[in-house]
């Protein structure tokens, strides 16, 4: 019997997906051992430290982990995938296209999806403090005379982090999976020894001691599960990085380590502590040998570290497909890798996380204060992405309304707990990612309005396009023997540039080609499925490209595809005439007045649209007029 070669390769593809996922999808959650049960067995939840409460507090963990991560995430919305795609983004526009076109609806599902995206940068920004603070934490623990160092440490290290972004991530990344792999050994083996001295943790895999302790605490649980929520952040990476490894590698890295590794980890830490409650200070490193501490430290500041760039490349992605989307205002992008094209890295974005982060480690200065911050951000997202996934199950896959209830229905509810466990914790910290959030909000919010108003100005006054060029058809104009590029975003009317090419130079390129690009709700727009060429009078042409909110937008590069549509010529002997709008807040435009000043900020301040659309340097013409909004 022979065995099949392609199957044995696809195994062993899916095996390395798996293992990069390690790092890049189950960082954040992977290091939630540094600081969990410190928070949920602390006495000010009114959890006492004996066997009851300690192994009803780890059952709690682990059936939380089940409910949330394996079956929401890993069992149904992995399944949702736009195109392959997965991530806020992607679910928003999978549920707007499957719950049909009706404008009110629509609207609301893109402002849900413009709040999640807001609050994503919530957890940017804590998950990076939160870990590495946690890790240097340790320090503390090796020895208390390092505790003065713990948070310059930290700031050390994020600064570093941070500092190579520049560089890329296809070095370091090709670490992550391996390290990650270590340190969710390390957690599964420190667990294992704990739970072999004390078995009697492993009552907590009855759900029966979840009930209880749940039951025990009364309305308090809204407390308990502010804690145990910090067990479960890191968890809408699963669906976040879907088109980078695919479902199955995911699933395979969750189900076969990642979840055996960390309930041995909370049993163990549990098994500790119902031994030596005097653990509490610290249970994750009392779990190793005093001998054993600084190597733990060191690679607990490693896991953190990977962690923190998984968010935060998180960041840069999730930024790039808001710009793509219309949300956020062009900004500078560079490209890290020439072989893989997600590799990107944005210094505005770098920078402003950076500054965030480092005023929430110097403001909080531990993670048990952080701890406090974390979590209503992610809670809030995890239950948005619940509501979006109602919209796919029932309109998507056409289940019966019953049936699409009762498959998202108990995740609303748990979310739905969670959201408000979280509140309570909005004065000690929690309103930092709010305030986050809502400024993010406001911002993406301003700027949509904002493009929609000044289109309805532009497009107000310029003449329509098909009676203008049938007009220059019948007046003699002088002919320049180049092809002119007009990109604009409306096609039933003269772009503004042409106008005034027209205005100051009175000539005409000998052939003008409109440029319309749109970014549709898709990930992905096939290459033969991009363009569309239409001949329009007088040497004109009409050329409309469309992408998806993961492509990389390149208009030279699509117009030299155009010769397969009768269009002939070398994108790169054209001349590009671009419009550039400078706004001038007056409040004609319906906006209040602070919204018309941000707006106006932000067009000032956006990147340049021949840099953005990869035009070339030597041939760009921009022509600029003032616009009152």
């Amino acid at each position: 019997m022979t065995s099949d070669p392609s199957a044995s390769r696809r195994a062993h593809g899916t095996a390395s997906l798996a293992l990069g996922a390690l790092g890049i999808v189950y960082g954040d959650i992977g290091t939630s051992p540094l600081y969990t049960m410190k928070e949920v067995l602390n006495p000010a939840n009114g959890v006492q430290l004996n066997p009851t409460d300690i192994i009803g507090a780890v059952s709690t963990i682990f059936w939380a982990l089940m409910v949330v991560v394996t079956l929401k995430y890993v069992v149904l919305i992995l399944r949702a995938d736009n195109r392959g795609e997965g991530g806020i983004m992607a679910l928003t526009a999978l549920a707007a296209r499957a719950a049909g076109s009706t404008p009110g609806r629509r609207k609301a599902l893109l402002l849900t999806a413009v709040c999640g995206a807001a609050l994503c940068y919530g957890d940017s920004v804590i998950t990076p403090a939160i870990s590495v603070l946690g890790a240097m934490e340790g320090l503390e623990t090796a020895t208390p005379a390092l505790k003065p160092f713990v948070v310059p440490l930290s700031v050390a290290v994020l600064v570093g982090l941070f500092a190579v972004q520049r560089r890329g991530t296809a070095v370091v990344g090709a670490l992550f999976g391996p390290v990650m792999l270590v340190w969710f050994g390390v957690l599964a083996l420190t667990g294992a020894l704990q739970i072999a001295a004390e078995p009697r943790i492993l009552q907590a895999l009855n759900p029966l001691h979840t009930v209880a302790f749940l039951h025990e605490r009364g309305w308090a649980l809204f407390i308990v599960m502010g804690a145990i929520v910090l067990a479960l952040t890191g968890a809408e990476a699963l669906y976040a990085d879907l088109g980078h490894f695919g479902a199955r590698p995911i699933r395979m890295a969750w189900t076969y380590l990642v979840l055996p590794a960390l309930a041995l980890n909370y049993a163990g830490q549990g098994a500790l502590l119902m031994r030596d409650p005097s653990a509490h200070d610290n249970p994750f490193y009392r779990l190793f040998p005093s001998a054993w501490l600084l190597p733990a430290v060191l690679l607990a500041t490693l896991a953190s570290v990977i962690a923190s760039q998984a968010v935060i490349s998180g960041a840069f992605s999730l930024t790039k497909e808001a710009i793509q989307l219309g949300l956020l205002p062009r900004m500078q992008i560079e490209f890290t890798s020439e072989q893989a094209m997600g590799q990107i890295y944005m210094p505005a974005i770098n920078w402003v996380l950076l500054v965030a982060v480092l005023l929430a480690v110097l403001g909080f200065e531990s993670s048990s204060a952080l701890a406090s911050a974390y979590g209503i951000a992610v809670t809030i997202t995890m239950l948005i992405t619940t509501a979006l996934t109602f919209f796919v199950v029932r309109h998507a896959w056409h289940y019966p309304p019953l049936l699409a209830w009762a498959a998202t229905g108990v995740f609303l509810l748990v979310d739905a707990v969670l959201v408000i466990s979280c509140s309570l914790k909005f004065m000690q910290g929690g309103w930092f990612p709010l305030a986050l959030g809502v400024v993010l909000f406001a911002v993406m919010a301003t700027w949509r309005l904002g493009r929609e108003r000044l289109a309805q100005q532009i497009s107000g006054g310029d003449p329509p396009l098909i009676p203008f060029l049938q007009s220059l058809e019948r007046e003699p104009i002088a002919r320049s023997q180049r092809i002119a590029v007009y990109p604009s975003a409306h096609t039933e009317t003269v772009p503004p540039a042409l106008l005034h090419n027209l205005k100051h130079y009175q000539v005409l390129h000998e052939r003008n080609v409109l440029v319309n690009v749109r970014f549709l709700e898709v990930p992905w727009v096939p290459p033969d499925e991009q363009i569309t060429v239409e001949p329009l009078p007088a040497g004109f042409w009409r050329v409309r490209i469309d992408y998806g909110f993961k492509d990389e937008p390149n208009i030279p590069n699509a117009l030299g595809r155009c010769a397969h549509h009768d269009l002939q010529f070398d994108p790169y002997h054209a001349s590009y005439f671009l419009s550039r709008e400078v706004v001038v807040p007056s409040g004609q435009a319906g906006m209040a007045p602070w919204r018309s000043r941000l707006f106006s900020a932000m067009m000032r301040n956006a990147g340049s649209a021949a840099d953005y659309f990869r035009l070339p340097n030597n041939c760009v013409i921009e022509l600029g007029s003032r616009v009152q909004l």
